[in-house]
């Protein structure tokens, strides 16, 4: 529940007052607009984050997995910002952006983990 609630809000931030902040991770390589890619990575994270607490318990194992993939497809936007030396959420130095690279694992995992039991 805790991490749909934080995906919704994240979502919404991504739509409102983060817009500028979630830009500067957005990679190069994305063929789309800055804010296309950050609008629609918002909707995205509230979709999944909605999903996490409205899905029945037999899809919750299955939301998490989609879960754990959207944050393994969006991890090179946080090593884009590390390595490009982008300032956003308060990651103002290279070892602040580098040390948000080691949570990105741990929400994988606590996607799986958060909904590993919800199919029995």
């Amino acid at each position: 529940m805790a991490l749909g609630a934080i995906l919704v809000f994240a979502g919404t931030s991504h739509l409102t007052f983060a817009r500028d902040d979630f830009r500067a991770q957005v990679p190069e390589f994305v063929p789309l607009k800055e804010d296309t890619t950050v609008l629609l990575s918002g909707v995205a994270e509230i979709t999944l984050g909605a999903a996490l607490l409205f899905a029945p318990r037999s899809q919750r194992a299955r939301v998490g997995g989609l879960a754990a993939a959207f944050f393994t497809a969006i991890f090179p936007g946080n090593i884009a910002q590390a390595i490009h030396h982008r300032d956003a959420f308060g990651l103002d130095s290279d070892a602040k952006r580098v040390g948000r690279l080691f949570g990105q694992p741990l929400l994988v995992a606590w996607a799986l983990w958060s909904t590993r039991t919800a199919a029995k």
